[in-house]
């Protein structure tokens, strides 16, 4: 009889929960795609829902739950840290309280009554999570190990060694000593929200000058040549106060925490780029270190840092391994897929199959499908004027408006696990437009104008473009424009500020080469995502440009579309000129002029 594993992570952020079935990934989601409240921390019900219906299973038949990280030690860890400030923190105090009396202190009974008659119910530490889905489906038979987030119950990062069906971590650092805390001080102090607007400081980075870096290593951070440190807590209020950073702080920096929506000054800019360059060289000592200690060839990431693809393109270009693999739902949602596999593996002690080549998070193509009468069903129910195609002439027709200057919806397939769109859900332009980042941004996006775009490139076509030799299927990775694309911007860039250094032309394909040359790449491989894949080429061989811009399909404080009816509300809300539902197409000018009034309005929270 197989074995059934579901995974589960919930009641901070980024809910989720994944099903393991004989040691394969059967089904993955987060909960924010299916209650529409971006970084949900709620318990998955949805998402476990889902899992078990893809399964097949019954709540019954599960051999196994797990949830990602061990409650009552991290309960201890905020008890212990409330006393070692009292009587500082007590507001902190009297707020988290009544939160963990009433829910987190109690998950294993949220899983008994979520999951009535379910098998045995394990807890897994919260790095032990993040480094099993680091390590476990990565195409490497033995790696070095790297974790590195904001906090567990007591480890912000932790490092060790993966081997055939064992992980052996050897090293950690422990809390309030955190690299993902810091960035996200600095997130907070830049006028961003912690835990969703560190990827915006990544962004903002290349902007600003690197000024405040030496007052960073010299105030905030004692950096050691290993990648440990210890952080100055005099500057910091995470752990007894209800915001990150406090007036020493903000004196050491020059000034108070930017406003949230507030003009972006240069200041801000500079003190982005230094937090970035800090945490670029924290990464690669963390990255030398182990591979120091552990001699391995390959590194496996996880936990919220390895989220930022600048980092970990440094450690690829510059660090000691012959390659990196890093979980595409590197943040706290991966930690279900991490804990089901650590069950799998080493609680059951069952082999691990892998081919040095391959990875096992199928695309990351884990969440849910719409089949065609679904879709057309919907489309009739809520009489939506469509086109269906043939599937080949529907990839020729959308290459076709893209190479026009449209920008196109396409919803197809199964829904992506982790935070990047891959070209399931996602929002398509053309690189080459010179306008089109500020279209998407400010049109469609309802985002920040001096956000970057990523490009979606053919696997086969991507050294052509990109200073880069490899894979990099889930959009983790950033590396710089080939200079045989590259293109002197036409105003000399000291006599501008800085963002207006984002409408310079400076390549071939500017709508996806950030200010600095660089770009968040996805390649796309015809065996992971064939539909998606033919459109590219499709392209290419009308342009003579392999690649397109690839975004996620959402608006700024909503998670990406999970269902065809948020895709159509998302679609009719924007200036989208087309949407594709599977092998539907529809066009804006043949929807009803009365169709957005008739929809319930999508509430856009500032994030």
């Amino acid at each position: 009889m197989p074995v059934h594993i579901l995974g589960i992570s919930a009641l901070y952020h980024d809910s989720a929960a994944a099903l393991v079935r004989d040691g394969e990934i059967v089904a993955a989601a987060q909960e924010e795609r299916f209650t529409r409240r971006k970084h949900d921390p709620s318990f998955p019900c949805q998402a476990v829902r889902y899992c078990l219906q893809e399964g097949q299973l019954r709540a019954d038949e599960l051999d196994y739950a797990v949830f990602y990280d061990k409650p009552l030690l991290k309960f201890d860890r905020l008890l212990q840290t409330y006393c070692s400030f009292a009587p500082r923190g007590i507001r902190s105090f009297l707020t988290a309280m009544p939160v963990w009396l009433k829910h987190k202190l109690w998950v294993r009974r949220q899983i008994e009554e979520e999951l009535d008659g379910c098998g045995e119910i394990l807890f897994c530490d919260h790095h032990a999570s993040h480094a099993a889905s680091a390590f476990f489906p990565s195409p490497y038979e033995k790696a070095a190990i790297l974790t590195v987030d904001g906090v567990g119950e007591w480890s912000t990062s932790a490092w060790g060694t993966g081997d055939g069906n064992n992980i052996n971590l050897a090293g950690e650092i422990r809390f309030p000593h955190s690299l993902g805390l810091l960035y996200s001080a600095f997130t907070y102090y830049c006028g961003f929200r912690v835990n969703s607007g560190e990827y915006k400081l990544m962004g903002l980075a290349p902007y600003g000058e690197p000024r405040y870096v030496d007052l960073i290593l010299e105030h905030i951070i004692d950096l050691k040549e290993d990648g440990s440190f210890r952080l100055n807590l005099d500057l910091f209020n995470y752990c007894t106060g209800l915001t990150m950073t406090n007036g020493r702080f903000h004196k050491l920096l020059g000034g108070l925490p930017r406003v949230p929506e507030s003009d972006i000054t240069q200041q801000t800019c500079d003190v982005a780029r230094s937090i970035q360059e800090v945490t670029e060289e924290v990464m690669l000592r963390m990255a030398r270190h182990v591979h120091e200690r552990t001699g391995q060839r390959f590194l496996c990431l996880a936990g919220g840092v390895a989220l930022n693809c600048v980092a970990n393109g440094r450690i690829l270009r510059e660090g000691p391994f012959d390659d990196i693999w890093i979980q595409p739902a590197a943040g706290d949602a991966g930690g279900a897929v991490g804990a089901a596999f650590a069950v799998w593996h080493q609680f059951l002690g069952k082999e691990r199959r892998c081919d040095g080549q391959r990875d096992r998070m199928h695309g990351a193509q884990l969440g849910p499908a719409f089949k065609p009468d679904q879709i057309a069903r919907m489309l009739e129910e809520q009489r939506i004027p469509a086109t269906r195609y043939e599937p080949e002439e529907l990839v020729e027709r959308v290459a076709g408006l893209i190479a026009e200057g449209r920008v196109v919806g396409w919803f197809d397939g199964r829904m992506e696990f982790g935070p990047r769109a891959l070209g399931n859900r996602s929002i398509l332009g053309d690189p080459r437009n010179r306008d089109m980042q500020t279209t998407l941004n400010l049109k469609i996006k309802f985002r920040e104008s001096f956000r970057p775009f990523a490009p979606a490139v053919l696997l086969e076509r991507v050294a052509d473009y990109f200073e880069l030799d490899r894979p990099s299927p889930y959009m983790l990775l950033v590396a710089p424009v080939s200079p045989s694309h590259r293109r002197e911007p036409p105003v000399p860039e000291p006599d501008l500020d800085s963002l207006a250094r984002r409408k310079q032309v400076r390549s071939s394909v500017p709508a996806i080469t950030h200010v600095d040359y660089s770009a968040r790449i996805q390649t796309v491989d015809a065996a992971d995502n064939p539909r998606f894949h033919r459109l590219i080429a499709a392209f290419d061989r009308l342009t003579g440009c392999p690649l397109i811009i690839n975004t996620s399909f959402n608006v700024r404080g909503e998670p990406i579309v999970g269902s065809p009816i948020d895709a159509y509300r998302c679609f009719m809300r924007t200036e989208l000129d087309y949407l594709v539902l599977g092998d539907y197409l529809l066009s804006k000018a043949d929807q009803p002029a009365d169709r957005r009034a008739e929809l319930p309005p999508v509430e856009c929270i500032l994030d």
